[in-house]
């Protein structure tokens, strides 16, 4: 398969040429993307790296991780590369190991390949607690508005993506900014590619990291609560109907009554000094339990739905490529 990679820059000039000239080593290309730079670090690479396999992007206005990232995409696609991987450009990604993420791909097992490192103790002793904390807040909130629930590390920039599952996702309407990751799962999910965890590293030196911990705290948890909603209309309602939509559709609304009844009541009759009929009690708890027990069967079922045959096999199978007039029949 024909292999690039893609590398988003902001504010890395020290690392990023150290960076090309070992990616280099692995793929046939580079697409470094300067993301309007202040540093300039499209012009260091162009100093640097005079060769015809590596092709610098400008922005002229910044436009995050993820406008960055569908530039060199679209780059890629057009160029006619079938695996594009995706690395920072402050050295964070060891390129020896991009061999090892792109294998599931090349093997046919997978359609989107993305590091873990938590796979692994001896990985997790170099994350900073904090970091290892907020990590894994995010990979529960990504497990769930995605639909993988057997990846990890949802924040993992270091990703390989095949061109069949890219050519089926509007990058218009993929996140620019540091939501991309999780966002990029989550349409990949509505496209039905296959996704697999590779165990990887992280390298942690002095680089400073652009994303704001607070701004994050406060807008990740809506843009994942809408990319959930958006799939479960989109794959629970539009194009399918399962045991998953009617356990939701019927434990929603239980799960609403019983606590919005029981609380009301408990608040009337706590302020009348009267005591609640065990009848009342059991009207608002039954609802509560059946409610609950019908949502977690629904997730259950969600955790099993995932994509199971990659897209670059199945669309194969259903667009097979045409042959010649002299060609084997």
């Amino acid at each position: 398969m024909k292999m690039c990679a893609v590398i988003p820059c902001y504010r890395a000039a020290r690392e990023v040429c150290g960076v090309v000239s070992r990616v280099l080593a692995e793929v046939e290309h580079v697409f470094v993307v300067d993301d309007a730079c202040p540093e300039r670090s499209g012009d260091l690479v162009t100093a640097s790296c005079a060769t015809d396999r590596v092709t610098v992007i400008r922005h002229a206005v910044n436009q995050g991780v993820g406008g960055a990232m569908i530039s060199g995409y679209r780059a890629a696609l057009a160029a006619g590369f079938e695996v594009m991987v995706k690395l920072d450009a402050d050295g964070q990604m060891e390129p020896h190991y991009i061999p090892e993420l792109v294998q599931p791909i090349v093997e046919g097992l997978a359609d989107y390949t993305k590091g873990n490192r938590f796979f692994r103790r001896e990985y997790l002793r170099r994350m900073h607690p904090v970091r290892l904390f907020g990590n894994s807040v995010l990979s529960l909130l990504t497990k769930a508005s995605s639909g993988y629930w057997n990846v990890m590390d949802p924040t993992n920039g270091f990703t390989a993506l095949h061109a069949t599952a890219a050519a089926e996702i509007d990058f218009d309407k993929v996140a620019r900014r540091y939501f991309f990751e999780s966002d990029m799962l989550f349409r990949l999910n509505i496209a039905r590619a296959v996704v697999r965890d590779v165990p990887m590293p992280a390298i942690y030196g002095s680089e400073v990291s652009n994303l704001s911990i607070g701004r994050s705290a406060l807008e990740f948890p809506f843009l994942h609560l809408r990319n959930f909603a958006k799939r479960f209309v989109y794959t629970y309602l539009v194009r399918d109907f399962n045991a998953a939509t009617v356990q939701t559709l019927a434990g929603v609304p239980l799960l609403g009554f019983g606590v919005v009844f029981g609380a009301v009541t408990w608040i009337a009759n706590t302020a009348a000094d009267i005591s609640t009929p065990v009848g009342t009690v059991m009207l608002a708890t039954l609802p509560i339990i059946l409610g609950f027990q019908l949502l977690l069967a629904a997730v259950s079922f969600d955790v099993t739905n995932a994509p199971t045959m990659p897209l670059q096999v199945l669309l194969r199978k259903l667009h097979p490529p045409s042959h010649g007039a002299g060609g084997d029949r």
